[in-house]
């Protein structure tokens, strides 16, 4: 019997996806990419966006009219928010959560899925072969053998009004910095070449259990030691964090280990005060502009990524052109752009949408023309010098090419490079720069 997941959304939902697999694969199932041969196909959803659920629903309907043809489950977990939960409840075989995942194996036998594995071995042997606690304790079935995500975090406390997340995931919950030390041990065990620490707010890490937990800063501390006595060569990233919680000891503890990659990504949403408070952001410029200014002391060769929303409920020319200026100011080596638009359950979901589609396209267009203009003084700076970057897979818009990226997570196309490649670290030279990207020679 085969399964089949489909990953909607983010690169928590990915993580997601692998503990889900791994705990379906257990059940006796195979897995598959090929959504008709699976008897068993399930979607890890992302309410974030109505465009990322619109994509749940299409996928259903579809599914559903395989049912006329063959026999098939479905089932649907990951991001979602109560009002589309009601919905799926009436679409999908089963709907559970992420904090349910140990108990998936009844869950699916209670809809009548039944493997020769879970015949020959009774559910409740299944469940104890672990002594599962919760889902963070289920050993994930990595995508990847050179890059993976580890979850510290889960959920958000910090209700942005223009954000769902803490609706779907619930508030902030910190995973046991032992269980996540542990996950990294075996990552660099066996030779992962890039671990990524998630969360809805990563650098929160350890709020919600003082005097429990560790911080975010000493949890990076400790990776690095790990990477320090292992002699690896390997890079830590993490995403997302959020201003307010961005101390300066945590650009510290990456400056002082190697393995710490040197990349922030730094979430600004929008260049305006006022805009800012009404996105309850609770962080300033001033305030972003001092963690810009930490990182470029601490961090001189560190990218800086952010995220920013165009025509949020009530911005005004002159707002866009303050985020404008503030682009120009920081040089960002990317931004990740988007247009405004509301999602059930968001407070700002309760303001007027005042800013027309075309007005978001002009908006994105704008920002789009600066973020280009600063990548590009940033890339042309990078021609004829030599950086090492990790192969990530071959370039699927040109034979014969590698797609790979630097520490600081650039995109270097290889041309006439071996395949074999894949999965490794190498030495190459900058010979051509564009405006987003770069070409470069293998040294």
């Amino acid at each position: 019997m085969k399964c089949c997941v489909v990953t909607l959304g983010c690169q928590m939902n990915q993580s997601d996806s692998e503990r889900i697999r791994s705990v379906i694969e257990k059940m006796g199932f195979e897995m598959t990419d090929v959504e008709e041969e699976a008897s068993l196909i399930g979607v890890v959803a992302c309410s974030v966006r109505q465009k990322a659920i619109d994509k749940v629903y299409s996928k259903i309907q579809k599914w559903n009219k395989w049912k006329n043809e063959k026999q098939l489950v479905t089932f649907v977990s990951g991001c979602i928010l109560p009002a589309d939960e009601v919905k799926f409840l009436k679409l999908f075989d089963l709907v559970f959560r992420m904090n349910e995942l140990p108990e998936l194996p009844t869950m699916l036998y209670q809809c009548g899925v039944t493997t020769e594995f879970s015949a020959r071995n009774p559910l409740n042997d299944l469940q104890r072969e672990d002594e599962r606690t919760d889902f963070w304790q289920v050993d994930p079935t990595y995508s990847s053998n050179f890059e993976a995500y580890v979850p510290i975090q889960n959920g958000c406390d910090k209700f942005c009004s223009f954000c769902a997340v803490p609706y779907t995931r619930g508030r902030e919950v910190s995973r046991a910095s032992a269980d996540i030390l542990n996950e990294v041990q075996k990552l660099i065990d066996r030779d992962v070449k890039s671990i990524t620490l998630l969360g809805q707010n990563v650098n929160s890490y350890g709020l919600d259990k003082k005097g429990e937990e560790i911080s975010f800063a000493n949890l990076l501390r400790a990776i690095g030691e790990l990477g320090k006595k292992s002699g690896k060569k390997f890079w830590v990233y993490f995403t997302s964090p959020h201003p307010r919680d961005m101390t300066r000891d945590v650009i510290e503890a990456i400056a002082d280990y190697e393995c710490l990659a040197k990349q922030i990504h730094l979430p600004v949403q929008s260049g305006d005060e006022k805009l800012l408070r009404r996105m309850n952001r609770n962080h300033n410029i001033e305030d972003y502009l001092t963690i810009v200014s930490d990182i470029r002391e601490l961090l001189p060769t560190a990218t800086i990524f952010t995220d920013i929303i165009v025509g949020f409920s009530g911005e005004t020319d002159e707002q866009l052109e303050n985020t404008a200026q503030l682009m120009l100011d920081v040089k960002f080596n990317m931004a990740y752009i988007a247009k405004y638009s509301p999602r059930v359950g968001a407070r700002a979901a309760r303001w007027e949408d005042d800013i027309t589609p075309q007005q978001k396209s002009e908006r994105l267009a704008r920002l789009t023309e600066v973020l280009k203009r600063t990548s590009y003084e940033h890339n042309e700076a990078m021609i004829g010098k030599t950086f090492e970057v990790l192969v990530e897979r071959e370039d699927p818009r040109k034979a014969g090419a590698l797609a790979t990226r630097t520490e600081g997570k650039l995109p270097v196309r290889i041309v006439d490079a071996p395949s074999d490649l894949v999965g490794t670290f190498q030495r190459v030279e900058i010979t051509s720069a564009s405006e987003l990207s770069l070409t470069g020679k293998l040294v």
